[in-house]
């Protein structure tokens, strides 16, 4: 039923944020048309958490070792907040070259995202027919 997911950032300088995603980060892209691009993210999940809202979302990107991609972005002059240690993880925020922020956190409990859908399923579901 589900084949992915499209994330949108938003972002006051959406270009710097863009070469931010191709250049630090190194995604891959397409160009869906005059220089909009669209990156691939890796595997991906989604946590469902109890609030006093609805309507809010969080983006958080991953990693397996949160001292080492730090560092690595300060070497890219991006800088992340101070790291807190989590009961699920280690967690900072990215700050964007937009001046926007990015979750960013090293998880420490059971992830899901090695449980992708089998190969062909999303072509199938996309292929049926309109009911």
């Amino acid at each position: 039923m589900i084949s992915g997911s499209h994330v949108i950032v938003y972002s006051r300088d959406a270009e710097a944020d863009r070469s931010f995603f191709r250049d630090v980060l190194d995604l891959p892209s397409v160009d869906a048309g005059g220089g909009w691009l669209i990156f691939a993210l890796p595997p991906a999940e989604v946590a469902v958490h109890p609030g006093d809202e609805n309507d809010v979302h969080e983006l958080y990107l991953t990693c397996d070792d949160l001292k080492a991609t730090m560092d690595r972005l300060d070497g890219h002059t991006i800088r992340c907040d101070e790291p807190k240690q989590e009961r699920w993880g280690i967690r900072t925020s990215i700050r964007l070259p937009g001046g926007g922020r990015l979750g960013l956190y090293q998880p420490q409990h059971a992830t899901a995202m090695g449980l992708g859908r089998k190969p062909g399923k999303a072509k199938a579901a996309a292929k049926r027919p309109k009911r």
